[in-house]
């Protein structure tokens, strides 16, 4: 911080020497390194706030590109289900129209459950044609 020497240090001591007198040097210099140890502390608590203020603004950034990538996702997906609400809405509208059968007549295959094996189909029709 300050470039001064030991040479330097050593007049400075002398003419304090001399000026205050031997009495009160002790005195002086511990209130100097008391007001030094504040001064120090003063500074590192600035320097410490600039700090986490910088912080903060990086923090601030990162937060609102979170936010802004959540919210593109968001509405990709919501179009997403929007178009597959439309797609599902569309298919149902095309399997309720009639296509050249006539509405009253049901649909036999739609009422016979799907099973793996043939036994069970079979009694199943059995079942209707009685």
């Amino acid at each position: 911080m300050f470039d001064i020497s030991f040479m330097e240090l050593l007049v400075i001591s002398m003419v304090a020497l001399i000026v205050i007198g031997p009495e009160r040097l002790p005195t002086v210099a511990r209130t100097l390194g008391h007001l030094y140890g504040r001064c120090r502390n003063f500074v590192y608590s600035i320097r410490t706030d600039i700090h986490n203020e910088m912080r903060m603004e990086e923090l601030k950034k990162m937060q609102s590109s979170v936010q802004e990538t959540v919210q593109s996702i968001e509405d990709s997906v919501q179009q997403g289900a929007d178009h597959l609400k439309t797609t599902i809405a569309d298919t149902k509208t095309e399997e309720n129209t009639p296509t050249g059968l006539p509405a009253s007549q049901p649909d036999t295959e739609s009422q016979q459950p799907v099973s793996g094996s043939d036994e069970s189909s079979h009694s199943v029709l059995d079942k209707e044609k009685k």
